[in-house]
């Protein structure tokens, strides 16, 4: 088994129940982290034999981009993706942090860290 991380994906996009973050928009970051068996393309080199980052950024990205009002369903959504379209990933965790949140304070940000491993 091992793991592979995709850290600081930087997208400006539009979730929250408020009327006027529809309207503005707000600064957001993605990580993710997925576990796999990574024995065979360590040693084979190939691309296919992994978890491609390239593609899980791409999943992180389109999802993003769909407005929600809870960064928990955007989270569900990125890692409902992940194990529909790549079957090699055994367990995946997601964050979603809106950066200097409206929440009436001085906050740097608010994060939500969802789990999930693949059923047998």
């Amino acid at each position: 088994m091992g793991t592979i991380r995709v850290n600081n994906i930087k997208v400006f996009t539009n979730h929250g129940c408020l009327d006027e973050e529809a309207k503005i928009g707000s600064e957001y970051r993605v990580d993710i982290e997925v576990k796999a068996n990574l024995l065979k393309s360590a040693k084979t080199d190939i691309l296919k034999h992994t978890v491609d980052y390239v593609h899980l950024n791409k999943i992180a990205k389109e999802e993003m981009a769909i407005r929600s009002k809870l960064l928990e369903h955007v989270a569900q959504r990125i890692i409902n993706r992940i194990f529909k379209e790549i079957s090699m990933v055994k367990k995946a965790t997601v964050s979603v942090a809106k950066i200097n949140p409206p929440i009436g304070g001085n906050v740097g940000e608010v994060e939500i860290i969802l789990s999930k491993k693949r059923k047998s």
